[in-house]
């Protein structure tokens, strides 16, 4: 069988970054190859290239036995390839059949079309999309589902041999992917090549025929989405190493009032579902890991617990509804986020940025917990005097966590602590975790990608994927149960 898509030996650098290292597959007509990977992977990247978004700094780009790459987009979308981008950017005066009119209209005006053959073809791919209904509607009107419809039907529109689609199910509902499954589905029927690109195997592995996985630029698996899930390189990549619990103390707060009650959040960004009616609990001295992969929504969760982001649910505190509160009342009141970005002041110095954190306290407290800091993270003693831009990416992290605890909160968020962090840093930290757990009567509430990390410093566990909660347990029940199916 000929491909119509070949990509051989692709490499892109930016400047000396190189984002994409030889990476080559192929895409028979009729088959569904998914590109995955943990962001920052290279696999938007390869998507460009083959687009001629971003030009390949080396190797082919062949459609149907012609190398394009390097190719402008126009005329590689003459060529025969469509794309459906994750965030749509409709023109907002037009209507959506208006909108397939344009994709439908060709570059050369000797082959143009009657208006009204336009318009007929224009309604067929309305309705095949599911967009009948609201083709003479403005895309400003319609729900979030119906403008990635729309994406797709522009993609569509010139029959194309390659259909490349970015992240196909990001902010849709369990109804909206099972619908969006089919029209994909129905492109393989139709004989053409499809490349889905997407975050995990498990999203897309019952669509897909062969799966590629990606990490840090590198092709580091290919195979059937079964085989890839069980790849050793890949678990290592998204689960951080072997999955391992430790013995925790018991709780005294177990079966009371939880501290923490989360009901039925819904937060969208847009018309994008972000999450949709999760629930969780933290009791008083628990330390809970809510695990997920790039993008299944834990900085959401946790953004919206501390009142940055608005919300359709209950977030109670302590029995009390946080709902109307703003995110400083939320912080006094003893919920302290240490956000997956550190937000450090980069020019102020160590003890600065610490002394920000504790500047609600009294002379003597603010000393107290320095000292006590200092013994949790010894090295941010000795850079007291240097300016946090500084420090290493581990030390910054420490520092984050330190200010952070610098408010002595009852309930500690942390978002994606370990995030980019060497070997050596995150056996630091997990020490630090420990002492916090066996010393101290703090709450915690982890969020993590890296499994590793957050299950022996966890009471339970909440699996997060695709915007809703898929699993909860307890950290021995989570590597018996869900590790297998994490991916």
């Amino acid at each position: 069988m000929t491909a119509l898509l070949e990509v051989d030996g692709l490499i892109k650098r930016f400047g000396g970054l190189v984002a994409v290292r030889d990476i080559s597959f192929s895409i028979g007509p009729g088959e569904i190859l998914g590109l995955i990977g943990p962001n920052g992977s290279g696999k938007s990247t390869v998507m460009k290239c083959i687009m001629g978004i971003e030009r390949p700094t080396a190797g082919a780009v062949k459609l149907d036995g012609v190398n394009v790459a390097g190719w402008p987009t126009h005329r590689i979308a003459r060529q025969g390839v469509g794309i459906v981008f994750q965030h749509a950017r409709p023109l907002h005066r037009q209507t959506i059949l208006e909108h397939i009119q344009l994709a439908l209209l060709p570059d050369n005006l000797l082959m143009l079309r009657t208006n009204r053959q336009v318009i007929r073809d224009a309604e067929e791919i309305a309705a095949r999309v599911g967009l009948s209904r609201v083709m003479h509607r403005l895309p400003g009107t319609l729900p979030f589902a119906d403008l990635r419809r729309l994406e797709l039907a522009k993609a569509i529109a010139r029959n194309p041999k390659v259909v490349l689609v970015d992240e196909p199910f990001a902010g849709l509902t369990a109804a909206e992917v099972a619908d969006f499954s089919e029209l994909i589905a129905s492109f393989r029927a139709e004989g053409h090549a499809v490349l889905l690109v997407d975050h995990n195997v498990k999203g897309v592995a019952a669509l897909v025929d062969r799966v590629l996985a990606m990490y840090l630029g590198e092709q580091v698996a290919e195979g059937t989405a079964e085989a890839v899930m069980r790849n050793e390189t890949v678990r290592r990549v998204y689960l951080g190493g072997k999955i391992e619990t430790a013995a925790r103390p018991e709780r005294e707060g177990k079966g009371h009032t939880p501290l923490l009650d989360v009901r039925s959040l819904n937060v969208l960004y847009g018309k994008a579902v972000a999450l949709e009616d999760v629930s969780i609990h933290v009791g008083e001295g628990e330390f809970v890991s809510v695990v997920g992969l790039n993008g299944a929504g834990k900085t959401t969760l946790f953004n919206a617990i501390s009142g940055l982001v608005p919300f359709s649910g209950a977030v109670n505190w302590r029995g009390e509804s946080l709902a109307g509160r703003t995110p400083g009342a939320i912080a006094r009141g003893g919920i302290v986020q240490c956000p997956e970005t550190r937000e450090l002041f980069g020019d102020m110095s160590v003890r600065e940025n610490l002394d920000l954190g504790g500047q609600h306290l009294t002379v003597d407290e603010a000393g107290r917990q320095l000292d006590w800091l200092f013994g949790l993270f010894p090295i941010l003693k000795a850079r007291q005097g240097q300016a946090a831009r500084t420090l290493s990416g581990g030390e910054q992290q420490m520092l984050a966590i330190a200010r952070a605890l610098m408010m002595r909160p009852k309930l500690l968020i942390l978002d994606e602590p370990t995030l980019g962090l060497a070997p050596v840093i995150l056996e630091q930290l997990s020490k630090a975790m420990e002492r916090l757990r066996q010393t101290t009567d703090i709450t915690v509430l982890l969020g993590e990608q890296n499994v590793t990390f957050a299950l022996p410093h966890a009471d339970r566990v909440y699996v997060l994927e695709h915007s809703r909660i898929g699993w909860e347990g307890d950290p021995g029940r989570f590597a018996e149960e869900a590790g297998a199916g994490y991916l």
